[in-house]
């Protein structure tokens, strides 16, 4: 591939933010600072850091970068839950952005898998 944008991972990825976004808009004013602030980043921090490792042009650097990225989704989940158990968050739109979390996580680890093969 020619661009990081060209990837499903990171198109899905970039969908999966402005999805936060959008969800975050709703939570009290209190949080801006807060659990709003920390959901965003950690969202923002997937394809980021996806394009951040491609742009690195080693295949060692984009399996490490990939794998920050993961992390930052795992970091987002835990935080989604968080919302959702003090209702910040109703369960059918916890529910979306979780299925739309685990697609981007398993295209992620397939990339893990054939950059580790090489």
């Amino acid at each position: 591939m020619k661009t990081y944008r060209e990837f499903i991972a990171w198109q899905k990825a970039m969908a999966f933010v402005t999805d936060i976004y959008k969800i975050t808009r709703s939570f009290p004013k209190e949080e801006l600072f807060g659990l709003t602030s920390q959901i965003r980043r950690s969202a923002v921090s997937i394809p980021s850091n996806f394009a951040e490792g491609f742009g690195r042009k080693g295949n060692n650097e984009f399996l490490r970068f990939i794998r920050i990225s993961v992390g930052s989704l795992y970091e987002c989940q835990t935080q989604l839950e968080i919302a959702r158990n003090i209702e910040y968050i109703k369960d059918l739109e916890f529910d979306s952005v979780l299925t739309q979390s685990k697609e981007i996580e398993a295209l992620l680890r397939g990339l893990e898998q054939k950059l580790e093969q090489r």
